[in-house]
């Protein structure tokens, strides 16, 4: 998909969000001063769509150093907004790097069942492998027939080899075999799935440790980033998720799914001034294109709807 048609997604995944916020604006600020009152108001508008107290609070002091007093119509405060946000937003905008050094990179992805965890690893092994670079997936999310049928048919569609192990079988053991043929195959990169059942977090917090802990006797480095999966609709409840998760395994990054289909769009603006984890990618819909590095600017313009 072309940068130019992925943004229109973005754009259009937004909507929702979009309107919430242009239809107040156009309302509040027809050209009219920017004292207090009107501060008071976009300060309310910004929280309600989910950019959390701290982000509006944070752009808000920016529009009262720069333009108290000034007369401002809509458009202005728009391009101005996406100006404050994507300054919020610039310093987690960071790409998943991956380490050529390492044979592999080994990639623990996490997140709540339903986030898109599964289709976001068979995405990145597509985008990986069109690079290139040798990708093995290993299907950890053992409990999910789903999940692991779902990622044997990325593996088919991508060429790339998938580990998977009997139902229910120990996550821990598979990864650990994964790892083992991914060196042997001397591969760049090992995408590793894992399961997201938060109803039980004590058990799920241990599953993910014994991950961690098996994978280290094989590479004491590893894992060398670990991903934890977002899904856009939840809104604030996302804030909890990354605290979860961050108690559990040491999260070194997000990617934020299902924009195209969320009024909540604001979730990434609260989730970086919040956390300051880098946001690696973001997705607006199923095929491999449509998850892409996340661009503060173009985000941020998208979620205002500023030209």
């Amino acid at each position: 998909m072309a940068l130019g048609s992925f943004f229109s997604r973005l754009k259009e995944g937004l909507s929702r969000s979009t309107a919430k916020i242009t239809d107040t604006i156009a309302t509040v600020f027809k050209k009219r001063r920017l004292d207090e009152e009107a501060l008071a108001e976009l300060e309310e508008l910004l929280i309600s769509a989910d950019l959390g107290t701290a982000a509006a609070a944070k752009v808000v002091a920016g529009f009262r150093r720069t333009r108290f007093g000034k007369e401002v119509g809509d458009d202005e405060v728009k391009a101005a907004l996406a100006e404050e946000i994507a300054g919020i937003l610039a310093p987690v905008a960071r790409p998943l790097v991956l380490n050529p050094a390492l044979k592999p990179h080994v990639v623990l992805v996490v997140g709540v069942n339903g986030t898109g965890k599964t289709t976001t690893i068979g995405k990145l092994g597509q985008l990986y492998s069109a690079e290139g670079l040798k990708v093995v997936m290993a299907a950890g999310d053992t409990f999910r027939a789903a999940a692991v049928e779902q990622l044997q048919i990325w593996g088919e569609r991508t060429g790339t080899p998938v580990i998977a192990g009997k139902p229910n079988a120990d996550s821990a053991g598979l990864a650990f075999d994964a790892l083992s043929r991914a060196e042997a195959d001397g591969a760049d990169v090992l995408l590793i799935d894992t399961a997201g059942r938060l109803h039980n977090k004590g058990a799920l917090m241990e599953e993910l440790r014994k991950i961690v802990r098996v994978l280290k006797k094989k590479d004491a480095t590893a894992p060398h980033s670990v991903l934890l999966v977002l899904d856009a609709t939840t809104g604030q409840n996302a804030i909890q998720q990354v605290k979860v998760f961050k108690e559990m395994v040491d999260v070194s990054g997000l990617v934020v799914t299902k924009l195209d289909g969320s009024a909540r769009g604001g979730i990434v603006v609260a989730l970086a001034e919040s956390f300051g984890l880098p946001v690696h990618a973001v997705g607006v819909g199923e095929q491999a294109g449509d998850l892409r590095p996340f661009d503060a600017a173009e985000f941020a313009r998208g979620l205002v709807g500023a030209a």
